[in-house]
């Protein structure tokens, strides 16, 4: 116990580093995303083309390749960036299409009759979208979003084969290291995942039962 517990300081550290690559990448696929399916029910077919691409293109690439791209393409091409960021850079667009189509699909159930009432009224496509259909879609797909995250969360640890420190990478080490505490080690990675994934279950759930009883 006494050994497991000496080992704690590092397990901090990756827990950290798992914890910034979740709300990094979180944050720019969540805009990322929100473009993405703006443009995929925009009127403009060359927008609508390139979502419905981007969209198919990086949901269907295995993470493992975006990240061998990102940390040794990009490099060899001259792009000479922490690995960090290039870790941002593979799970953000990694993510960004399933957040896309969590959103299109809120937006397909918003009544259509809303955003033909918004043009009547002048209102610009842009508009439309950004005041009066995207609120009601995020309202509609807060727990699918949550649980992109969730997966997002334990996405992260592909990042520990790809040069970065973070969570999984630091329990390989020390279990590498320490290899009389094997188990314990595993259990407490364990258990600093579900620090993250089982509150967001949570709250996922939480808010869709709000929603439910507010229809």
């Amino acid at each position: 116990m006494e050994q497991l517990w000496s080992l704690m300081p590092e397990f901090w550290q990756g827990f950290r580093v798992t914890l910034l690559l979740l709300v990094v990448s979180g944050i720019t696929a969540l805009v990322i995303g929100t473009l993405i399916a703006a443009m995929r029910v925009s009127p403009v077919p060359v927008l609508s083309w390139f979502a419905a691409f981007w969209t198919e293109i990086a949901r269907n690439t295995p993470l493992t390749l975006v990240f061998f791209f990102t940390a040794f393409v990009l490099p060899m091409l001259g792009l000479r960036v922490p690995y960090l960021l290039l870790a941002f850079v593979a799970l953000s667009y990694y993510t960004s299409p399933f957040v896309a189509e969590a959103l299109r699909s809120g937006i397909n159930g918003v009544p259509v009759g809303q955003a033909e009432a918004a043009r009547s009224i002048g209102l610009g496509f842009g508009t439309t979208v950004t005041l009066v259909v995207l609120p009601q879609a995020f309202r509609m797909t807060v727990p699918p979003l949550i649980n992109v995250f969730i997966a997002l969360t334990k996405n992260t640890s592909v990042a520990g084969g790809f040069f970065v420190v973070e969570l999984f990478a630091t329990t390989r080490q020390l279990a590498n290291d320490n290899g009389n505490i094997v188990i314990p080690i595993l259990l407490v990675a364990a258990a600093l995942y579900l620090v993250i994934t089982v509150p967001l279950g949570f709250v996922a759930g939480m808010l869709e039962k709000r929603w439910v009883m507010s229809r």
